[in-house]
């Protein structure tokens, strides 16, 4: 039998946390845009509302704010 792929879920991450706005079976990783169930979601940013799939991603994204900061003289 063929499985439908599930729904994206909607979340409002926190420190430690997050609360699902919306149901669904997975979210995308801001880097890679990779499918993240939620029970595997364990790398977010709380100051950019993104998930990650990974540490890697989550410092590569910490990366790129900071050029971005940088850039712009913050």
């Amino acid at each position: 039998m063929l499985m439908g792929r599930g729904r994206e879920a909607r979340i409002h991450y926190l420190a430690g946390t997050f609360r699902l706005l919306s149901a669904g079976d997975f979210v995308h990783c801001a880097v890679t845009q990779a499918e993240i169930p939620l029970d595997e979601l364990r790398y977010w940013s709380v100051d950019r509302q993104e998930a990650y799939g990974d540490a890697a991603a989550s410092l590569a994204a910490e990366r790129l704010a900071a050029e971005r900061r940088a850039a712009s003289g913050r």
